[in-house]
């Protein structure tokens, strides 16, 4: 099993909205980040992922989510009314327009396993040694999705 972090605003998809979802299980998508999305093409079905809730008032790590499909194509970029559209497709106009064979951006779904017994700030894990080396604490280096260890992994979950 591999560890992952998905960073997200709490009020487009928090750890509650996955939670209360249907089946609790919630498309991933939205993606433009060419190595976040190497990495959602990297996950494999049952990896954990922590969701981070970012661009708020309280900062951190909130719970704990599965894969539970691997990547496909990332609907959001063939639909033109989303804020997340490929505009190459939607205008067709180039030679790189995006195909739903072809897609450039993925989308994973993740399933709700469990909300941390309390949110972790992200002060207290730039604190941690054990994340001294991830780019979760390293300014500049915060990418939306992200790869953990397992010792980093388990270091994060010792703080609950």
């Amino acid at each position: 099993m591999n560890y992952w972090l998905m960073k997200t605003e709490p009020d487009e998809c928090s750890i509650d909205d996955i939670a209360t979802a249907p089946k609790q299980t919630v498309i991933w998508d939205g993606v433009r980040n060419y190595q976040a999305r190497n990495f959602m093409r990297a996950m494999q079905l049952g990896d954990q992922v922590f969701i981070y809730h970012s661009s708020c008032r309280q900062v951190g790590i909130a719970g704990i989510v599965e894969v539970s499909r691997t990547a496909f194509a990332d609907p959001s970029q063939f639909d033109a009314t989303s804020p997340y559209v490929d505009n190459a497709y939607v205008d067709n106009n180039t030679a790189s327009a995006t195909t739903a064979e072809a897609a450039r951006w993925s989308a994973v779904e993740v399933t709700y396993l469990q909300h941390l017994t309390r949110l972790l700030p992200l002060a207290e894990l730039k604190a941690l040694p054990a994340l001294s080396a991830n780019p979760l604490v390293r300014r500049g280096q915060r990418l939306s999705v992200m790869p953990f260890t397992d010792a980093e992994w388990q270091a994060v979950l010792a703080l609950q």
